[in-house]
């Protein structure tokens, strides 16, 4: 622990299991107060206690992230308690799959708002503060999948998803442009094939079902990431480390 965002204020959507709260463990360890946004309010009770017992202070929203309402109470929740907002993690996200010819129009657009409308509206609701600081550090959540993802569309249909995240290249590459002046980054962080709760079952019986796709054939390192590996990137570009770094989609795949 060196304190890289110490007493720095980070709203994190999608906190409740897997990136989400691997990324809100790693930044409490490095000394941020913490707005933690989630559905489901067991799973955020959960994430709240885990990073409170690092010492962090922390205020947390149960909402539905793809409604505006949610995303104005968190940015209040942060600036009634502390003043400010340094940090956004735009991580909420998910998918319905299906092949393109038999995927009904409500799993389609549930998959682009889920991923699109909740980056959209939360970093709208953070930036009049940020842009009056002088300072902010937005991090969206992409993937792999936003060049298509072999395994995914081979044996279940992605293109919803990997339509999704290739929106988020297209919305941080201008939104980093809008506001670059005002001394805000806006990056993003590309999972390639991680162990989550959720997905790490599917990933492994892919691999141990030795199918031609499986993601570990595909990956050079051979192996599924770990969240704290995604992590550690969100870390990075929400650190004033990454001073000079805007724009960006970093990947964190293994070498795809």
């Amino acid at each position: 622990m060196t304190g890289r965002i110490e007493g720095e204020v980070a709203i994190i959507t999608g906190a409740g299991e897997g990136l989400g709260r691997a990324i809100a463990l790693r930044f409490a360890e490095e000394g941020a107060r913490l707005v933690l946004v989630e559905l489901d309010p067991a799973r955020l009770a959960e994430t709240q206690a885990q990073v409170e017992a690092l010492g962090a202070e922390v205020e947390t929203v149960a909402g539905d992230a793809t409604s505006e309402a949610t995303a104005q109470a968190a940015a209040q929740r942060a600036l009634v308690r502390w003043g400010r907002i340094e940090i956004l993690v735009n991580n909420v996200g998910g998918a319905r799959v299906g092949r393109v010819w038999d995927m009904a129009l409500e799993d389609w657009e549930f998959t682009l708002k889920l991923n699109l409308n909740s980056m959209f509206l939360f970093s709208k609701a953070v930036l009049p503060t940020m842009m009056a600081q002088g300072y902010g550090r937005i991090v969206c959540m992409s993937s792999g999948a936003r060049e298509g993802t072999p395994w995914t569309a081979m044996y279940a249909g992605g293109a919803a998803y990997s339509t999704s995240k290739a929106g988020v290249h297209g919305f941080l590459r201008d939104l980093s442009m809008e506001v670059a002046e005002h001394g805000i980054t806006v990056n993003a962080v590309a999972p390639g094939p991680i162990d989550t709760a959720i997905a790490g079952p599917h990933l492994r019986k892919m691999d141990e079902a030795e199918l031609p796709l499986a993601p570990s054939r595909l990956t050079p390192m051979r192996r599924l990431g770990k969240p704290v590996e995604v992590a550690h990137a969100a870390l990075f570009l929400a650190s004033r480390e990454a001073s000079y770094i805007t724009g960006v989609t970093l990947n964190v795949a293994g070498g795809r």
